[in-house]
């Protein structure tokens, strides 16, 4: 009888263990987020965009490759150029936001050489979902597609200002 109460309690244990693990396992990548380049440019601006609050960060982590790096450029108040290098995770701890922020891309150009790609991707922001447009840039984002799907590499964007428009390339056709 003990015997059989150990073997029924060792099978409870595994089946608890079992499901836990189940549960704890990552939803992240999402198929639809790596499967294409559209999915995966979608997916790199709906992970920072939404309403206050922290944005999809574990989401945001299986788009980029464990070595991704992101840089920020742009002009301090004197006007002298910068550039911020970090990894990603140091860019969820320091640089994105928990504020509202939407961002979308309103133009691309992509150019790809076999397992590599870029994508020169305008974007434009506002602070709520059909809020007036508050800024506009570009993305430079690096891509690797290892034969199973799309990794992010890489990024770094720069902003509009005055004396650094967006050239007509790489905005929308009228």
């Amino acid at each position: 009888m003990q015997h059989l109460n150990q073997t029924v309690l060792s099978a409870i244990a595994f089946l608890f263990i079992s499901i836990y693990s189940l549960n704890a396992q990552s939803k992240y990548p999402l198929k639809k987020d790596i499967s294409s380049l559209d999915g995966i440019i979608n997916a790199y601006y709906e992970v920072v965009s939404g309403p206050e609050g922290p944005k999809q960060i574990e989401r945001d982590k299986s788009l980029h490759h464990p070595d991704a790096h992101v840089m920020i450029s742009g002009e301090d108040q004197q006007g002298k150029a910068f550039l911020r290098s970090m990894t990603l995770d140091e860019y969820h701890k320091n640089a994105a936001g928990n504020s509202a922020f939407y961002e979308k891309e309103i133009h691309r150009k992509t150019e790809t050489y076999g397992h590599i790609t870029h994508v020169w991707s305008t974007y434009e922001y506002t602070f709520s979902p059909d809020g007036p447009v508050k800024g506009r840039g570009i993305n430079s984002i690096q891509l690797y597609h290892d034969g199973d799907r799309w990794w992010i590499l890489g990024w770094m964007y720069d902003s509009e200002r005055k004396n650094n428009p967006l050239p007509t390339k790489y905005l929308p056709e009228k």
